[in-house]
């Protein structure tokens, strides 16, 4: 597995959106950020500091699977998540690619049935109408992030 097939795959998965984020981190969320939507997955870009305790992909786990997943080589609990049962990995090679499919699945079906039933209603509604809800929230978040002129 590398970063350009696992952006395929998760890309494909129902209302998946992604972000750039903190420096040269891509984050996936099921649903739109803007609707509340939630992430389940950060994937870094930055190949200058993967291999220097720097992990390559995090992402939920739960907490069911969360302690299994620690028993594993080259996983460990994801910094600053850890608390909501997130799991870093150090490289690639932890998984199979058949396994990373999996988990990544996993991850995002564990996220969505957390999503609060407002968003989850917002995901229901027709695509157009959903996207059209999805432009206005990020058009009134934008305006509020702008000071207001003296």
């Amino acid at each position: 597995m590398d970063a350009d097939r696992l952006r395929a795959l998760l890309l494909t998965l129902p209302h998946v959106t992604e972000t750039l984020q903190w420096g040269a981190s891509l984050v996936f969320w099921v649903g739109d950020k803007a609707i509340g939507g939630k992430m389940f997955t950060v994937l870094s870009l930055d190949q200058n500091s993967i291999g220097r305790g720097r992990s390559v992909i995090s992402f939920a786990a739960g907490p069911t699977r969360f302690p299994d997943l620690l028993e594993r080589e080259g996983l460990h609990p994801a910094p600053y998540l850890a608390r909501a049962h997130w799991i870093a990995a150090e490289h690639w090679q932890v998984f199979r690619n058949p396994e990373w499919e999996s988990e990544l699945r996993a991850a995002h079906a564990l996220i969505l049935a957390k999503l609060p039933p407002r968003t989850r209603a917002t995901l229901a509604l027709p695509a157009a109408q959903q996207r059209r809800l999805i432009a206005d929230r990020h058009k009134l978040l934008s305006q509020k992030s702008i000071p207001p002129k003296p």
